[in-house]
């Protein structure tokens, strides 16, 4: 990459955090308040403009699924803070890492380090904001914006990391067909696998006998009202 090029691309990223900061309050109003996240609350016009009526596009690439702290997030960086020991020492990759929660959660508590995976770069700002907001180590703080899951030339050679975190990633069929054998293989590579889901149509009663359920968490009012209803949300871990 070119000297140009790299300039442009920081410009670039600077410019995301800048709309980020701008379009987004902090917030600790979610299952884990010791954590300060940028998010899109109903304090933010984005909020209440649908999309149609506002093309988020103009100033976000992607739509901006990174500024929502979607429950399945929220049950594992719950779940995180709550037993540091599973962290403790250990490498992590956060799929599908959104706002970064669940990475800020295992950097709190001493692991080795976190790669943030999404395939938005927009989260990838996101993400280092929050790092940034929540004081936590930034040298331990890895941004991945490659797809790990459907690219068939990285799949299991390239993830070294110990545990792997994802929520909210079954939100329907086809892409669950995808994800549970991809998950599978990772268990049976060594890695622990844990799943935050609040009921999505794609965790399947036949795909969750292949888990045993650690932890279940109430949302709160707020968690309920933004996530149509889900009440009460899951943490889900692979077993052979």
């Amino acid at each position: 990459m070119s000297d140009s090029v790299k300039e442009n691309k920081c410009k670039n990223l600077k410019e995301i955090e800048k709309l980020i900061q701008e379009e987004t309050k902090i917030s600790r109003d979610h299952l884990t308040p010791e954590i300060a996240l940028h998010l899109i609350t109903p304090q933010c016009r984005l909020f209440h403009e649908p999309v149609p009526a506002f093309n988020t596009k103009k100033l976000f690439k992607e739509d901006p699924f990174w500024a929502f702290y979607w429950p399945g997030g929220q049950a594992i960086s719950r779940f995180i803070l709550d037993n540091p020991s599973l962290v403790a020492g250990k490498s992590v990759l956060d799929v599908g890492s959104g706002c970064g929660a669940s990475t800020v959660a295992a950097l709190m508590h001493n692991t080795k380090y976190v790669v943030a995976n999404d395939i938005d770069e927009a989260a990838g700002c996101a993400t280092l904001l929050n790092a940034q907001l929540n004081g936590v180590d930034l040298k331990r703080l890895h941004i991945c914006t490659e797809n790990l899951i459907t690219n068939q030339a990285i799949r299991t050679t390239v993830i070294k990391e110990d545990l792997i975190l994802l929520g909210d990633v079954f939100y329907d069929e086809e892409f669950a067909a995808i994800l549970q054998p991809w998950l599978k293989s990772l268990h049976k590579a060594g890695k622990q696998v844990l799943v935050g889901d609040p009921g999505r149509h794609g965790l399947t009663a036949e795909r969750r006998q292949e888990m045993r359920r650690l932890a279940k968490y109430e949302l709160t009012e707020s968690g309920c009202i933004e996530n149509n209803g889900f009440r009460f949300v899951n943490v889900w871990e692979l077993r052979s």
